[in-house]
């Protein structure tokens, strides 16, 4: 029997955080042509090499206990990662990678297989939906294609199987008590026979997982399906919880959050910061489109008791900025973990009768309209922020995509390398538009600040400045 891997000592170091060791792959990639080792070795040190080297640092580092990109890229500053070729294929040799992915000198599997994943992800983004212009990116249908594909050939697609994937979005950093009700929650699920998808990282997204594992336990359930979806720019922030069995890694926001209304058939909601927020606004973006009212989507926000001044403050930020309508979109669901498992239920219910109606595929949503704008990747300079246009007499599920836009750039200015580097150089994001509209935002996010729910360690330093 093949080994899976050795760790190697890696010499002297000032402490015992740091292991070399050579990786075979699992998961993912475990059968190559030798074409496709070319390719590989090819790219391995390419324009490739520097995001691949930063993904699969996040990935190793799973656990770690900041989500400041730069400190982690810092600690890490002499890890590296080569492809080696095998008779079989390939093998990883890494250098100075987080000894806390391993145990006894062996990778952790759950670990492993996410770092095959990204290498699998990130080399095919690169060469079907990018270098070979095989998907057209300049129109709407073109990038849910190349979404599709991407979700296909990390297999999350899988064919012939009723609706049963409950998303759920939440914030990374939370107290002990929002944790635990997510993973009542995700228990509920898993009794019921649901799968659950998330970003994949910590908190909210860890929670739900590790409640459903024991839900499809008790039931007997032997492929219960915990999916992660993420992005290059925020997966060293949040990088995979250990619960993860299928992994994709999305080329960037805008599709992470597409994949997520496309293959999941309800959603729950969390509390959380930013980035919870800008999840919110997307979705409800897409809800308030007149196209996609006939079209049943269950989506509860929900959180233990003690948490109904949080889903107050969202529901008059929503409201406030969006109008009354918005309401429709969502129910919420305080202190009753039940209660939410059978609305997403029968939330089921009616979308498996609907897509069959409609002849649209359970497995991936094609009939939700996304706006093509909705679509585009949204870059956060200064510039592009200033630029947003929050103005009242926009259209609520156009007001709700700007608004997203500018939680997207506070979610970069928190977390994510680019942005971190933006913030030290030019200072804080500025927002300009209309003051009703600026005053709820400002409510929102000094209420996030308040509750620490923008950062999981030290204090939090405003990455944005209110302009009215």
């Amino acid at each position: 029997m093949k080994r899976a891997e050795v760790a190697i000592p890696a010499g002297p170091t000032e402490d015992d955080n740091f292991v070399d060791a050579r990786v075979t792959p699992t998961g993912s990639l475990e059968n190559l042509s030798q074409m496709e080792v070319d390719r590989l070795l090819d790219s391995s040190r390419g324009g490739l090499y520097p995001l691949y080297r930063r993904c699969s640092l996040a990935v190793l580092n799973s656990g770690g206990e900041t989500d400041d990109a730069r400190a982690i890229f810092d600690r890490y500053a002499d890890f590296d990662i080569d492809i080696v070729r095998q008779a079989w294929g390939i093998k990883l040799e890494l250098h100075n990678a987080p000894a806390a992915a391993f145990v006894d000198g062996r990778m952790i599997r759950g670990i492993q297989e996410h770092l095959f994943a990204v290498l699998r992800d990130i080399l095919y983004i690169h060469g079907e939906v990018y270098e070979h212009g095989s998907v057209e990116l300049r129109e709407s249908a073109g990038i849910t294609n190349a979404v599709y594909r991407v979700l296909r050939n990390a297999g999350l697609l899988q064919p012939r199987v009723r609706p049963d994937i409950v998303v759920c979005w939440g914030g990374h950093s939370i107290g002990r008590d929002e944790y635990e009700y997510t993973k009542l929650v995700g228990y509920e699920l898993g009794l019921r026979g649901l799968n659950v998808c998330t970003g994949c990282g910590p908190g909210a997204m860890k929670g739900p997982m590790k409640g459903a594992t024991i839900g499809h336990a008790k039931q007997r359930i032997p492929a219960g399906r915990y999916i992660g979806l993420t992005e290059p720019g925020i997966v060293a922030a949040e990088p995979p919880n250990a619960i993860v069995n299928q992994l994709a890694i999305l080329p960037d926001i805008e599709k992470r959050l597409e994949a997520f209304v496309r293959i999941g058939h309800g959603i729950v909601v969390f509390p959380g910061g930013a980035g919870t927020a800008e999840e919110i606004l997307y979705l409800v973006g897409i809800l308030l489109d007149p196209q996609n009212e006939p079209q049943p989507f269950p989506v509860v926000f929900s959180g233990p008791r003690g948490s109904e001044e949080y889903w107050h403050q969202v529901d008059a930020f929503l409201v406030g900025t969006l109008g009354e309508r918005v309401r429709q979109c969502y129910r919420v669901i305080v202190g009753d973990p039940a209660e939410v498992a059978r609305e997403m239920l029968r939330g089921m219910a009616a979308v498996r009768e609907y897509r069959r109606r409609a002849k649209d595929a359970y497995n991936f949503n094609w009939l939700l309209r996304i706006p093509h704008d909705m679509q585009q990747p949204f870059e956060p300079t200064h510039a592009a922020m200033a630029g947003l246009k929050l103005h009242r007499d926009s259209p609520p599920h156009q007001l709700a995509a700007e608004l997203r836009r500018a939680f997207s750039g506070i979610v970069a200015g928190n977390v994510k390398e680019s942005g971190l580097r933006l913030i030290d150089e030019h200072g804080p994001f500025e927002l300009h538009g209309d003051a009703e509209l600026l005053q709820p935002l400002d409510a929102l996010l000094g209420s996030f600040v308040r509750q620490r729910r923008m950062k999981l360690s030290g204090e939090y330093q405003p990455c944005y400045r209110i302009v009215a």
